[in-house]
């Protein structure tokens, strides 16, 4: 599954684009500011950048963008302007931005400009192996055999429970919600108790011996996320 990062800070916009590329196919991760945004990818690159040039806080767009291509980086990035401004555009494909978008844009367009700007780019899915430590445990996911390792060790989770914690270490430190869990992994037709996804989290950390808190935490109100450092 290919990596999207998208840096944007209006919610309402970054909701919406979220939700569409990860309907695309793609692993999303979204940044409301620039600083997150560049710690981020100081971590770690992924298959391309959505970029708002215009962004709250010391680190704008234009600088993530400038930043970037001054450490050599070859990573494609589609710019997000607003009000269709030239100087702006311009200002941008002079810092090293590929494309971009004028708001309000198509998500339909955003998906095809992507997926032109993936293949120019040579870029083949992501690797089917992820990797994450936390505290001195290793978690290693075969994603094209469903299978998870901690420490060396197969754990042995139904296929249910593999995707629960597929989905979240493929978007790490994103918040899900209960019911987001339940209609990603069962589909939105599914009719269930939306802690059904308790008992899941609960099997999947008794089969690894999870502490609280350890690959996966709990949002008390709100749901869980996945934390671990992501392995190269």
């Amino acid at each position: 599954m290919q990596e999207i990062f998208l840096i944007e800070d209006e919610e309402k916009v970054g909701k919406i684009t979220r939700a569409f590329l990860e309907e695309a196919g793609f692993s999303v991760r979204w940044f409301l500011a620039g600083e997150e945004g560049w710690e981020a990818l100081e971590r770690g690159e992924p298959d391309l950048l959505v970029l708002d040039l215009r962004l709250p806080g010391k680190i704008q767009g234009e600088e993530i963008c400038s930043r970037l291509r001054e450490k050599g980086s070859n990573l494609p990035i589609i710019m997000l302007t607003a009000y269709g401004e030239e100087e702006e555009r311009v200002k941008g494909l002079q810092l090293g931005a590929d494309d971009y978008l004028v708001k309000p844009f198509s998500l339909r367009e955003l998906v095809a400009r992507i997926q032109a700007l993936l293949r120019r780019a040579g870029k083949t899915p992501r690797v089917k192996k992820l990797s994450f430590t936390v505290e001195g445990r290793e978690l290693v996911f075969d994603l094209d055999r469903q299978e998870v390792f901690l420490n060396g060790e197969k754990v042995d989770l139904t296929q249910i429970e593999f995707r629960v914690l597929a989905l979240l270490a493929q978007n790490p430190d994103r918040p899900f919600s209960r019911e987001e869990l339940l209609e990603k992994i069962h589909g939105p037709a599914y009719d269930g108790f939306d802690r059904v996804i308790d008992a899941h989290i609960k099997n999947i950390r008794k089969k690894m011996g999870l502490e609280a808190g350890q690959f996966i935490q709990t949002l008390y109100g709100r749901g869980y996320k996945f934390s671990g450092r992501k392995e190269k």
